[in-house]
């Protein structure tokens, strides 16, 4: 396994954070299995947040941590300030509520990477940067940053930070994927474009992919005539892509993998920092992902899978 750094954090980070959106107390059974199978394969840090299947997801986390012993050892990746049925919540209100509910939940005093969950452009960033470093200074968060922010809105955030004294996003996590989003999977999420992954190549802010995979989008269950899976259709199916995907195929061909673990390659191969959430249902899915962090490309590699004529 692959370990990446992030500022704020002791412990290194594994390349592969483990996905938990359909973990529940009542799958503890499962739960376990397949984190127990994750911390075999090397991995250390699992992603989880505030409303995760309504909060059951921290749950089943806080059971399993206690159960094997091992919070010491996980790096606990959770997010807060969604929007709710009334519209955005990014204030400091909503950032302690969601908080301390998921410490509760999580069965733990701190968590290692907190991340807002979504952003609110109309919300000045200075309020925000200050309530998240109070609960720095608490000892409840140990580094934060932003999921579905506009690198924009960071380096503002990370210049009243630096302004102020104040600790500001050590990481990104946006949608980053060898397929190409034509338009985002929920309302308010943000990808990766070109110009963000070359500010994060000038950063070297690291960057914690979400649908590293696009969904399954390249493990051949799709193709262009099926069109069974809306979602789906909606947001990958693009002549470019499965351009993309083809040449994911050749390429897996030529290096005796498959086309899923050349994507997810792509994801860990970028030239700044990076860490790729997955969701593995099962053995056999999980050491595909493992082998998957073996697979070194060649800057003109990359160029060749990504950069196809729309």
């Amino acid at each position: 396994m692959n370990f990446i750094s992030i500022k704020g954090l002791e412990t290194k980070v594994s390349q592969l954070i483990m996905g938990s959106d359909y973990f529940m107390p009542e799958k503890i059974e499962q739960v376990s299995d397949i984190l127990d199978a994750y911390v075999q394969i090397g991995g250390n840090t699992i992603d989880t947040a505030h409303i995760y299947c309504g909060g059951k997801s921290e749950l089943a986390l806080g059971l399993w941590l206690q159960n094997r012993g091992k919070r010491d050892d996980i790096v606990i990746f959770t997010k807060g300030a969604h929007h709710d049925a009334k519209g955005p919540r990014v204030n400091a209100e909503a950032i302690e509520h969601d908080l301390m509910t998921s410490l509760e939940r999580l069965q733990t005093d701190y968590v290692d990477l907190y991340g807002l969950h979504r952003d609110d452009p109309n919300v000045p960033v200075g309020p925000i940067i200050e309530a998240l470093n109070r609960h720095i200074e608490a000892g409840r968060i140990r580094a934060i940053g932003a999921s579905n922010w506009t690198h924009g809105r960071i380096q503002e955030a990370n210049d009243y930070a630096a302004a102020h004294g104040l600790q500001g996003f050590s990481f990104s996590s946006p949608n980053l994927s060898l397929a190409k989003a034509n338009e985002p999977y929920w309302e308010g999420c943000v990808t990766a474009d070109a110009e963000t992954c070359a500010w994060h190549a000038s950063s070297q802010l690291p960057l914690l992919s979400w649908s590293s995979q696009a969904r399954g989008f390249f493990t051949g269950r799709y193709r262009p005539e099926d069109r069974s899976d809306a979602d789906t259709v909606r947001v990958f199916y693009s002549d470019a892509n499965w351009e993309r995907l083809r040449r994911a195929e050749e390429l897996a061909r030529k290096r005796g993998v498959t086309a899923i673990q050349i994507a997810l390659a792509y994801v860990l191969n970028q030239p700044f920092p990076t860490a790729a959430l997955i969701g593995p249902r099962n053995q056999a899915e999980m050491e595909s992902c493992a082998e998957a962090t073996r697979i070194q490309l060649t800057p003109e590699e990359m160029d060749w899978l990504e950069k196809v004529e729309a």
